[in-house]
């Protein structure tokens, strides 16, 4: 099965976002029942972003299941400590060796650290999404804002496993 994207794009890289290739890999996998790692106690976004409350920040990755969909990831484009950013704004694209996909930031803040160790090693997101993967921490402009988010369950719910 191919998705829209992947006809769109024949003979060159794909890129869209992350949360519609995410869609469009889980229809090439025809029936895989693998369940994706999940962890509870963070937070979750519907573009594959999980987000962890340390003290005054957060830590900010891709899911599992995503690191899954994309693939090998080869290379990813990395945002600056102190950049500010809003709601869904685009801080990083990652590259796997399917396509490039945007990442967003769940919620607006300021990007306190970044994870330097993926420039030379980017495929710890895909084995350590939730650990060695991380790709930035934030201050957040508003720390409640994170109860918007989806939990565990709700993110479980999302992807219907």
């Amino acid at each position: 099965m191919e998705c829209r994207h992947s006809r769109a794009n024949r003979g060159r890289e794909a890129s869209h976002p992350i949360g519609e290739f995410i869609k469009c890999r889980c229809l090439e996998m025809n029936g895989d029942d693998g369940m994706s790692e999940i962890p509870e106690g963070q937070y979750y976004t519907k573009e594959h972003e999980w987000i962890r409350v340390e003290g005054d920040e957060v830590i900010i990755g891709i899911t599992d299941h995503a690191q899954d969909a994309l693939t090998d990831i080869v290379y990813i484009e990395l945002p600056s400590e102190g950049e500010t950013l809003g709601d869904m704004d685009e801080f990083a694209i990652v590259e796997s060796v399917k396509s490039a996909s945007p990442i967003f930031a769940p919620l607006g803040g300021e990007i306190t650290a970044v994870n330097e160790a993926l420039e030379d090693t980017p495929e710890l997101m895909n084995t350590d999404p939730y650990g060695e993967g991380w790709i930035v921490k934030m201050k957040l402009d508003d720390p409640n804002a994170v109860s918007s988010l989806m939990s565990a369950a709700d993110y479980k719910a999302e992807l219907g496993e």
